[in-house]
């Protein structure tokens, strides 16, 4: 067993693998952030690799890792935009979740049931990984972090995005989301897992990792939406750095 995989974390996502592309099931509140998910990823992929989104494979020649990939959400949209992506999940109940509707899609997707350290002791590098709603469910966030860094390229971008920790978030994230609007199985979050920004810049950081920029998605309970906000990180947020350049 990876020295990063909390085989509890892994049991809560394999009892829901099913339902990960039911927008009204238990991912309900990752479909709902997916939208702003994307906008910041493409962008920052876009920035960084010098692409115009508007044309038509724009992430064309670039080699993309997803870890945490659950049922493909994010896989998806990037092998449509043109990248050769391969998703990892150490929940293994995902990945046919996940390769099933690939190809139900017409997508050509490469899903393994391993971990980050598996695939950066292969010596395999990626131009960009994403590291979306994972790093607080691991044993170890900084041997977690470390493999993400092995992974990538010279110069090459890694995105992760987790959750603040806070009197604001666990009302919102924990009381809220599980109990109160029973968006998601009780327990799947421990606030005691959540990492503040200023402590995840540490740790990349101390990864090999040089941050370069962190948003906040905000939900507005009015309009029923999400916004990336440059301010408010107080509950969920992402970050952009990037691994020395050779």
């Amino acid at each position: 067993m990876s020295v990063t995989v909390d085989p509890s974390e892994v049991a809560k996502f394999e009892a829901m693998a099913a339902e990960w592309w039911d927008p009204n099931g238990k991912f309900k509140p990752l479909h709902m952030m997916n939208p702003v998910r994307l906008d910041y990823i493409t962008e920052q992929i876009a920035a960084e690799y010098d692409r115009d989104l508007t044309s038509p494979l724009p992430f064309a020649g670039l080699k993309i890792i997803d870890i945490g990939c659950g049922g493909g959400l994010l896989c998806e949209p990037m092998a449509r935009l043109g990248a050769e992506i391969v998703g990892v999940d150490a929940a293994g109940g995902n990945i046919p979740v996940a390769q099933t509707h690939a190809e139900q899609s017409g997508l050509n997707i490469d899903y393994r049931h391993t971990t980050a350290e598996d695939v950066a002791a292969s010596g395999e590098r990626f131009d960009v990984v994403l590291n979306m709603e994972v790093v607080e469910h691991v044993a170890d966030p900084l041997a977690y972090l470390t493999a993400c860094r092995q992974l990538l390229k010279p110069g090459g971008l890694h995105l992760c995005s987790t959750i603040n920790r806070n009197p604001k978030s666990f009302a919102v994230a924990i009381v809220g989301a599980e109990y109160v609007m029973r968006w998601l199985p009780k327990g799947t979050h421990e606030w005691n897992k959540f990492i503040t920004p200023d402590e995840l810049y540490d740790l990349m950081r101390n990864a090999g990792l040089e941050p370069v920029d962190r948003k906040g998605y905000v939900f507005n309970p009015v309009s029923w939406r999400w916004s990336i906000s440059d301010r408010d990180l107080s509950v969920n947020y992402v970050t952009a750095a990037l691994a020395p350049a050779a």
